[in-house]
């Protein structure tokens, strides 16, 4: 099997330079540190359909038929657990599949230790050495974000208690898999990690990570415009629209879920605008509008388009020579009409569209994401950081018993920046920036992982070949 689309098993990082050849040496990026391989995965989960997934695959029509014949026998063997389902929280159009639910439709601790029981009970049954819970469910609405429920990690476990109706079903996964120790990716848009949330996992020192996955439109769109900006273009307007007709689609269909959705991609520009102050002015940025409609005639196939409009300076030399080409163009058209002056002044104004159009599978091109949250998700639950032990009297020969002792080893913060390369609205610690931008995002990635093994962050100097 190949993972194509999977940044930790199908790219490669550079680990440094063949001092004979001056060529580049790159080795596969889940060869850089001991990762879990994914065939070690083991998949289980809810849903509030208790469809078994071979019949959830010919009702998604996503997979070709020659490779549903080849799983369908093991995807048959698996059922979903019951799940929590919340009506107010998800599009009314979903109701018609919502036959495997726990009894109860707002949020009680009864759930809480429900989904912390299957929890545990999936992690015994099949030997597993750690479990990671991600959210792939539809987008819920956005949570009211209300003083004295969930503003803080007390406030939000007796809202829960009190069946406050404000507590999303994600929001309880959430807490489940807090209060379980088991990291919890949200790969929808909508504000699962509510700030009593987020306190309740920096209390508990579990790992969480978001929010919505980062696939096509998005993931091209945190790339051009980084590069546009980089290059000197004021962009000033991004269209975005998309149609699909998926039960993803089906379900943003409704305004309340799809202004999840809206927030999440219109979101995604800001930190690369703010950084060029050159072109854009405090509070000023691109116009940006996204658009999803609901099209069950295209299924899974979603069609994105988009068109990014930016302003552009042409250098005096090349107004000259279009002006003197134009010239010769209209003396040798012998009309007796002058030539329109308004035409090179349209020209000569400097203006960029670029439209793209873009198929894909909507589903399969969001799986490998999947395994690359897990994937390094896991691998940070590993990781822990202490600083170098340094001793402070200047005379060297301080006795042992009067050195400081060594720090203690510390985990990565609880919320997970570094999942942010495949995320569209990445979950930041508190009070840290929020960083886009794509080819920062994997960077970003690249040489922590690096750094754990002593090596140097990758740069792109090359003073090898500058300097001799």
């Amino acid at each position: 099997a190949n993972y194509y689309g999977s940044v930790v098993m199908s790219s490669t990082v550079k680990l440094g330079t063949d001092s004979t050849t001056g060529k580049d040496v790159n080795i596969p990026l889940h060869d850089l540190l001991p990762m879990v391989h994914p065939d070690d995965l083991v998949v289980g989960g809810w849903d509030i359909s208790g469809m078994d997934l071979a019949a959830a695959m010919d009702r998604a029509q996503v997979l070709e038929p020659t490779l549903k014949g080849l799983v369908r026998k093991e995807m048959s063997a698996m059922v979903p657990l019951p799940s929590i389902y919340y009506p107010d929280f998800i599009a009314a159009n979903q109701g018609d599949r919502a036959d495997n639910v726990l009894s109860g439709s707002n949020a009680c601790m009864e759930h809480v230790k429900h989904i912390r029981k299957d929890i545990r009970d999936f992690k015994h049954a099949n030997s597993l050495d750690k479990v990671i819970v991600l959210w792939t469910a539809n987008t819920e609405r956005y949570a009211d974000l209300i003083p004295g429920i969930n503003d803080t990690a007390d406030n939000l476990l007796q809202a829960i208690t009190d069946h406050h109706s404000e507590i999303a079903p994600s929001t309880i996964f959430a807490v489940a898999s807090i209060l379980e120790g088991t990291p919890f990716i949200n790969g929808s848009p909508q504000n699962t990690f509510v700030p009593g949330c987020i306190q309740l996992a920096e209390r508990h020192h579990a790992f969480i990570g978001g929010d919505d996955f980062k696939s096509g439109q998005t993931k091209m769109k945190s790339a051009l415009v980084d590069f546009m900006i980089n290059a000197g273009l004021k962009l000033t307007s991004i269209a975005s629209y998309n149609h699909l007709g998926n039960n993803d689609g089906k379900n943003l269909s409704s305004q309340r879920q799809f202004r999840s959705k809206e927030i999440s991609k219109s979101t995604v520009v800001d930190d690369m605008v703010a950084a060029n102050r050159v072109l854009y002015k405090e509070g000023e940025h691109p116009d940006h509008a996204v658009v999803i409609k609901y099209m069950p005639a295209v299924g899974d196939n979603k069609r994105a388009l988009d068109e990014y409009y930016a302003e552009v300076y042409t250098p005096y030399p090349l107004i000259i020579i279009i002006i003197i080409i134009i010239i010769i163009i209209s003396s040798s058209l012998c009309t007796s009409e002058p030539f329109p002056l308004s035409s090179p002044q349209i020209f000569l104004g400097g203006h960029q569209t670029i439209s793209l159009f873009n198929v894909c599978e909507d589903s399969l091109l969001a799986s490998p994401l999947i395994l690359d949250l897990v994937l390094v998700a896991e691998l940070f639950t590993r990781i822990q950081w202490r600083q170098p032990h340094t001793n402070t009297d200047n005379n060297a020969l301080t006795s042992a018993s009067q050195e400081k002792p060594e720090q203690e080893w510390k985990s990565f913060h609880s919320v997970l920046s570094v999942l942010s390369y495949m995320l569209k609205a990445p979950l930041t610690p508190p009070g840290t920036p929020v960083v886009n931008a794509l080819a920062k995002r994997r960077s970003a990635l690249v040489n922590v992982m690096k750094a754990c093994v002593g090596l140097e962050p990758e740069n792109d100097m090359t003073l090898e070949h500058k300097l001799f």
